[in-house]
């Protein structure tokens, strides 16, 4: 064992892509948009099971991705431009450096102008990360970048 840090953890869970409520998660968005739609139990009772149940199949217009700088010198802490096509569709909520991918890792809201946001519309755009005013060029995705099938931390 290690000591390795809070940072060290942040970096680590933006790269799996874990959830940090009220940094990535809070109480505006819905859980289907953060991709914790597996988390309900609709068997029984909870605040928003009818909203939920609602929204349950329907398109999503705002989601919660995951961003990679694909230039490893710059920098993701909170609050920079992530561009689609050039134009800003979200703000990451929280960054780090992510040493296993190699650059910096982040979550961000993207909301579209009226298209579902799923990995076609990801996988059709440009995407850039605008840090102190230059763009860098990115990769986005509704699955973790590191290690997505969960491989790793059943092992």
């Amino acid at each position: 064992l290690r000591h390795a840090g809070l940072k060290a953890l942040n970096s680590l869970r933006l790269e799996k892509g874990f959830r940090d409520y009220g940094h990535d998660v809070d109480n505006t968005d819905t859980l289907a948009e953060v991709g914790l739609g597996f988390t309900c139990d609709f068997s029984k009772d909870f605040l928003g099971k009818e909203a939920t149940q609602r929204a349950k199949g329907k398109p999503l217009q705002r989601r919660l991705v995951q961003v990679l700088c694909k230039n490893p010198e710059p920098l993701l802490f909170h609050d920079e431009l992530l561009l689609r096509d050039g134009l800003v569709v979200g703000t990451i909520r929280s960054g780090s450096y992510g040493h296993t991918l190699g650059g910096g890792v982040g979550l961000a809201m993207v909301e579209s102008q009226g298209e579902a946001v799923n990995k076609a519309w990801l996988e059709a755009g440009h995407w850039e990360l605008q840090i102190a005013n230059r763009r860098y060029s990115a990769s986005v995705s509704l699955r973790p970048l590191y290690d997505p099938r969960a491989e790793r931390v059943k092992a």
